[in-house]
């Protein structure tokens, strides 16, 4: 299995933009790893949503989607614990 290209929603950039340095630095090292493996062992897939995961970084949350047939991995949302499953069914 080849390598995963990572895809940004122009609103996670937006998101990610706005959170602390320190934190935006522990995010991305996470996402990176998404490239190798997008199902690692601490994603969960969402219920209710076709191919959308989370994973957990500290109380920060990234959801993304996987597209196994041309292996790429789009970060759709992120951000705190708190707000980042509000409206997430909109973005179907």
């Amino acid at each position: 299995m080849g390598l995963y290209e990572i895809q940004w929603k122009d609103s996670a950039k937006k998101e990610l933009k706005n959170l602390d340095k320190a934190i935006i630095k522990r995010l991305l090292a996470h996402i990176d790893l998404l490239a190798e493996n997008p199902r690692p062992v601490t994603s969960k897939k969402l219920q209710g949503i076709d191919n959308f995961y989370r994973i957990r970084v500290a109380d920060y949350r990234v959801v993304y989607s996987i597209e196994d047939d041309v292996l790429v991995v789009e970060i759709i949302r992120l951000g705190h614990r708190r707000k980042i499953y509000q409206n997430i069914g909109k973005l179907k």
